[in-house]
């Protein structure tokens, strides 16, 4: 582990004085300097928000009083913790093989990563060095052998020649004495603290376990990129390796996963390895700490996937062939502009009807505009729809509905009597439908990708899923919805709330495939019988909020898992035709629905949801951290 003295950034000329208290005092409270904070204040409030300015204002006092911001955030742990992990051990804790290749490794990248792994707080593991650098860099051996003389704990290992990156690291696997393994790139490092986790972790009855991860500059004094991750989500995995570093594994399941690294998946091996060994894991954890630090230089992985071609085909490749291996007819293609992001179409396995469900109450115009583009974009030809008239007064909207009826085929209107409850208004118009597959979709959408039903689809045919939802944006192209998370604003709230719609989001989570606990209901794909099953959307507790995230949630409880497909896109004129819930009687129920949400849902929402990381805030929509 680097000292404190390596891990700190230089501070910027303004900040960095080492001035006397009284001297700090004396600039602070100068009214020119006072001014000029006011003005600065004010600028970053107007321009970027209340939020940006108070993040700006603690991270500047963090740096007038010498401490690095990120450092807080990304988990080190006090020297007292360390002292008390390696006081108290793990008890009945594996002895774990950390395996790091070597290929030329610049010598202090070496040295830090060497030390990374002696200063562990957890003493029972081995440290394999694996060296296939060439004549021109015997350097390497030789620091690497000395230290294996020192440590017995250090096993280094002389390669006859280069095998590449996967056969590399299966010879290090190969003396690898451990009962569980971990990858270690040469030139990054473990926290302190990084395998007492994994051991903890493995005595609680683990079999794979992966940890969030900080990229930090060549030289480890500024922070490049946090990858703060969701517990595990196989589709999302198949997207891209968010799991990456730490990842660690018992030596059975590597076993039942067939073995080490394959070298026709090299470049992409790592991420090849891990989809085997989580098809095959028993339980697997995700540590939400940062235990591992991704050095980016010149040539690494962590600088840029777009160097390296020929690791994005492979991991087309390792997609396809996990696809095989648990029997999803699919293709998988890397995603332009995101390296290392891929998208797979996944084969419908059939043609099933599905019925499409739209609340409308007068808004002929976004009736009509949200008709013209379903059926211009569905993708798929088997579909009904429903649209449930509720109260219109309008002459023009019963006239449309005549019209709607002649120009679009497998459409009809339904008339539901009684008070606005959205709930209920599904579930009337669900009586009308004939199809295995739902599709709730409110009159305010305009669908905006080819093939957006046959999209849903995809993921909805799956028994093992419950509700998809959609990518939705507001009318200037921010986001409005990405998925649901839990516990923001104390109940629920959408994913990266108001970022462009060109942004792939934080780790690609608007560019692929999630899997969460919630969709929005404004555009929600579920099989019928799971809806009737959960009781369709509860009247009574969510006549208007809450009842899609109910609905969710139930679902999950029940063992399905709910997805968000970033490629089935659309605009969502919220709200629209009912008004905000904020507006006068819409409040009072509102107030009263969140209640019932908070009543029936407190220990979820306090528990965390398993797919936002802990190192995220829950005030904002934004996906901001803490």
């Amino acid at each position: 582990m680097p000292d404190k003295k390596e891990l700190e950034a230089p501070l910027p000329a303004d900040v960095a004085k080492k001035d006397s208290l009284a001297g700090m005092a004396r600039r602070l409270l100068d009214p020119g300097h006072i001014r000029q904070i006011a003005a600065w204040c004010a600028k970053v409030g107007r321009e970027e928000g209340a939020e940006a300015l108070w993040r700006e204002i603690s991270f500047r006092v963090n740096l007038a009083f010498h401490r690095d911001a990120w450092r807080y955030r990304a988990d080190l742990p006090t020297r007292k913790k360390l002292a008390a992990q390696r006081a108290a051990g793990v008890l009945g804790g594996p002895k774990i093989s950390v395996v790091a290749p070597l290929y030329n490794t610049p010598p202090r990248f070496l040295r830090q990563m060497i030390e990374s792994v002696k200063g562990q707080s957890y003493q029972r593991w081995q440290l394999v060095l694996a060296d296939a650098s060439d004549a021109a860099h015997s350097e390497v051996g030789r620091i690497a052998g000395a230290y294996a003389k020192k440590d017995g704990r250090i096993t280094y290992v002389k390669l006859g020649e280069n095998k590449g990156i996967a056969g590399n690291t299966n010879a290090g696997l190969a003396a690898a004495q451990g009962d569980w393994l971990t990858l270690l790139d040469h030139d990054d490092l473990l926290y302190k603290n990084a395998l007492f986790e994994v051991a903890k972790a493995a005595a609680g009855g683990a079999d794979f376990v992966y940890s969030d991860e900080i990229v930090l500059t060549e030289n480890l004094k500024h922070l490049v990129d946090y990858h703060f991750k969701p517990d595990f989500e196989p589709d999302y995995l198949r997207g891209c390796n968010y799991i990456t570093h730490l990842a660690a594994f018992s030596r059975a399941l590597l076993n039942r996963a067939g073995g080490g690294e394959r070298s026709e998946y090299d470049g992409s091996q790592d991420f090849e390895l891990i989809l085997r060994l989580t098809e095959r894991a028993e339980k697997i954890l995700h540590l939400p700490y940062v235990l591992y630090i991704w050095r980016s230089h010149a040539g690494s992985t962590a600088s840029s996937m777009e160097a390296k071609p020929y690791a994005l085909a492979a991991g087309e490749r390792a997609i396809n062939s996990h696809l095989s291996r648990v029997g999803l007819a699919g293709e998988a293609s890397a995603i332009p502009g995101c390296p290392g992001a891929y998208r797979v179409r996944y084969a419908l396995t059939g043609q099933p009807l599905v019925s499409v469900i739209i609340p409308n109450k007068d808004h002929a115009g976004d009736l009509a505009r949200c008709l013209e583009s379903l059926y211009a974009k569905a993708g798929y030809p088997r579909f009904e729809v429903i649209v449930v008239e509720n109260n219109s007064t309008d002459p023009a909207t019963f006239a449309y509905y005549e019209a709607a009826k002649r120009k679009f085929a497998g459409l009809r209107v339904e008339t539901y009597r009684g008070a606005f409850n959205f709930a209920a208004i599904n579930n009337f118009g669900r009586s009308f439908a004939k199809g295995e597959q739902l599709l709730l979709l409110n009159n305010d959408i305009e669908c905006l990708s080819e093939g957006f039903l046959a999209e849903l689809l995809m993921y909805s045919q799956r028994p093992d899923v419950g509700c998809v939802g959609a990518k939705l944006y507001y009318p200037d192209d921010r986001i409005q919805h990405a998925g649901v998370f839990i516990g923001i604003n104390g109940t629920a709230g959408h994913s990266h709330k108001s970022h462009p719609r060109a942004s792939a989001g934080d780790l690609y989570r608007l560019a692929t495939p999630q899997n969460l606990l919630a969709v929005t209901g404004a555009c929600l794909m579920v099989k019928t019988a799971l809806y009737d099953a959960m009781g369709g959307l509860d009247e009574a507790l969510f006549a208007v909020a809450y009842n899609d995230i109910d609905l969710c949630l139930k679902l999950h409880a029940a063992g399905r898992t709910n997805v968000f497909t970033p490629f089935a896109e659309a605009y969502h004129y919220e709200s629209k035709s009912r008004g905000l819930d904020t507006q006068s009687e819409n409040a009072a129920r509102y107030e009263r629905e969140k209640a019932n949400f908070i009543n029936k849902y407190g220990a979820l929402i306090a528990a965390g949801d398993p797919y936002y990381n802990r190192h995220f805030n829950l005030l904002f929509e934004n996906y901001g951290l803490k």
